[in-house]
């Protein structure tokens, strides 16, 4: 239906401003999915795997383009990923938390459980050792020098196996060996290696599918004073290819 103005030229008929902000708030929502599926994700830290970086209920976002057409982690990423089944311990369930998280999740543009926050270690046809002399995990032979962004451990880089002498690897194709930060309070890939007396241990679990990955860490949003754009360590551009290329 038109109106004619006062000099003549039609015009539309507006609608009503209830309808206006319905068909706005709509968009906005499919927008900020569109995003999400495609672009960015925000999550939170449920633990404390990732000190002293990233602590526990620290506001995260992950940036998915980094792993389009065919593009994988790298060494030195920080990733979310799905629980690949039994990583997940009951009490770091990432639940949304506060009415605007929790009314977030409602809708999709939130997590609301199952996911892992971890450092990229490894990835296919990489050897990972634990330790040398100095405590130093290795790739491909070529030490990681960790201090800048892991906590202080109590004897090496690589204590959750309870030994600081273990060795995972080549990585399978398809797949990541993950650590988190705070070596000594991470259930990550050196905790689902199987050691030479396991009895109720699967081969292979302790590496995680890229399938599986969300996206690469890139930012902290929240608290306001520690906002931060993160960065892939230094020290993993050292590493050479795997041993068998």
């Amino acid at each position: 239906m038109v109106t004619a103005t006062t000099a003549g030229a039609p015009t539309r008929r507006r609608h009503p401003f209830w309808q206006e902000t319905v068909l706005l708030l709509a968009a906005a929502m499919i927008l900020a999915l569109v995003i999400k599926a495609l672009f960015l994700q925000a999550f939170y830290i449920p633990s404390s795997s990732m000190e002293p970086g990233l602590v526990r209920n620290d506001r995260i976002l992950v940036e998915k383009p980094s792993y389009w057409l065919g593009g994988t982690p790298r060494r030195g990423d920080v990733v979310v990923f799905k629980d690949p089944g039994d990583w997940l311990p009951a009490d770091e369930v990432d639940r949304p938390t506060g009415t605007v998280t929790s009314l977030m999740a409602r809708v999709g543009l939130f997590p609301s459980g199952g996911h892992l926050v971890k450092r990229v270690i490894g990835v296919a046809g990489d050897v990972i050792t634990c330790c040398d002399d100095q405590g130093r995990i290795a790739v491909n032979g070529t030490p990681l020098d960790e201090d800048s962004y892991i906590a202080p451990q109590r004897d090496c880089n690589g204590p959750m196996t309870d030994t600081c002498n273990w060795t995972a690897g080549p990585v399978p194709p398809g797949h990541i060996f993950v650590m988190g930060d705070n070596r000594d309070d991470s259930a990550d890939s050196t905790v689902h290696m199987c050691a030479d007396t396991a009895v109720d241990c699967t081969p292979g679990d302790e590496y995680v599918d890229t399938h599986l990955v969300v996206g690469r860490v890139f930012a902290l949003v929240w608290p306001r004073d520690r906002i931060t754009v993160l960065h892939r360590p230094a020290t993993f551009a050292s590493v050479g290819d795997p041993p068998d290329q």
